[in-house]
């Protein structure tokens, strides 16, 4: 296979050799070769990884009850969107649900090679969180609760040792060694729905505490004016920070700022979708409760002004974050592609445009006022595995 495009905002296009599902070469663009995929005006990228998402199309992964062929057929539909790997998001709830859950998604990956290929991991949201509200966000008050290392290691059981990524609240006496469990055992560990001290998100992050999860969500209405969460975990260099770039969960001017503040290398662009996602504007259900979606795509109670969840879509949050933020095209790529399989160890493989990585790639093109990236095609291990037949450019 043969793709064509350029790697980056006013590079020249270059011919990507696929064999084997790796790349073999990358030379000069030729236009006495045919390309497969692409073209000297297209562009080519490492394709997407969302840490944070909780389903797709309608299809819910925190249901216990969801088929592992509805589970794979999110996974396809997300491939439109440029994702290539996925950490599927399990949030807070009793330890009966969560082991469902996550046995839900384990067999998913263990029937369906095309899952367990695109889910490196899978992302346990709390439980261990704070039951303040507003730190607590949108997640039961009845089930958070101190880190337990020992019901963790059975929800790992019960997925196959497939939890990669854990979000937690550092304050609780018992997460400072959990942390360094976790850390120890391979797990990436975030900090999110916290009210903690600086001090104590300090002490999380000697204890190997690696992210900040969707940082300035989950968060209580009227902070301290320095002395607090948000401001320490920017500070911190030994965080990554991951964010919702959907125009509503952060404003603009303040996904602009924390941007700024934290820098292209320690950003990282989450969708934290829900399984509204995927399917417009409307009344929705999550779960038991009914949300609706308007047509920006905002997600709320119905008859008042309370979030609930995202449908952000990956490719919608890198243009967002060039348009909102003024980053560069390339920066807002590096947060949805290379930053978080860095920070998931996955770059080893894949993440980037290199002789001998494994070629997880897309191909898309912009429109001039950078209001829309259009995913074009999605390649994982070399083969096309989504091909959009209606491209077309908005503005």
């Amino acid at each position: 296979m043969l793709i064509r495009g350029k790697t980056g905002a006013g590079a020249n296009a270059v011919d990507i050799r696929i064999e084997a599902g790796r790349i073999v070469a990358i030379n000069a663009a030729d236009a006495s070769l045919r390309a497969d995929l692409g073209g000297e005006s297209l562009y080519v990228a490492p394709g997407f990884v969302d840490l944070q998402i909780n389903g797709y199309a309608g299809i819910d992964w925190n249901d216990a009850t969801t088929p592992p062929e509805r589970i794979a057929e999110a996974v396809r539909k997300l491939r439109a969107t440029g994702a290539t790997a996925l950490y599927p998001t399990v949030i807070t709830g009793s330890r009966e649900h969560i082991t469902g859950c996550l046995a839900a998604l384990a067999r998913a990956m263990d029937r369906y090679p095309e899952v367990a290929r695109a889910c490196p991991g899978l992302h346990l949201e709390g439980p261990y969180i704070s039951p303040e509200d507003g730190a607590r966000g949108a997640h039961p008050a009845q089930h958070a609760r101190p880190p337990d290392w020992n019901e963790f290691r059975r929800w790992q059981d019960a997925c196959g040792g497939r939890i990669r990524l854990l979000t937690l609240a550092p304050e609780w006496p018992e997460a400072l060694d959990f942390i360094e469990r976790a850390a120890r055992s391979g797990v990436t560990v975030a900090l999110g729905h916290t009210a903690a001290a600086p001090a104590r998100i300090a002490e999380a992050v000697r204890a190997g505490a690696r992210m900040s999860t969707h940082l300035g969500n989950g968060s209580h209405a009227v902070l301290p004016r320095h002395e607090n969460y948000i401001w320490a975990q920017l500070a911190e260099d030994g965080l990554a920070a991951s964010f919702i770039a959907d125009g509503h969960h952060l404003p603009p001017y303040v996904l602009k700022c924390l941007l700024r503040a934290k820098g292209a290398e320690r950003s990282i662009l989450v969708t934290d979708a829900i399984a509204a996602a995927g399917l417009g504007a409307g009344r929705r259900r999550l779960g038991d409760v009914e949300v609706e979606v308007s047509d920006a795509g905002r997600v709320s109670l119905p008859g008042t002004p309370y979030m609930a969840g995202s449908v952000l879509e990956m490719h919608r949050a890198v243009a967002n974050a060039v348009r909102f933020a003024g980053v560069q095209l390339d920066e807002a790529l590096s947060m949805a592609g290379p930053n978080p399989a860095k920070l998931m160890g996955i770059d080893g493989e894949s993440g980037s445009i290199q002789t001998g990585r494994r070629a997880d790639l897309i191909v898309f093109d912009r429109d001039a006022c950078n209001l829309h990236l259009q995913i074009l095609a999605t390649v994982i291990d070399g083969e096309t595995v989504y091909k959009n037949v209606d491209a077309n450019q908005e503005c």
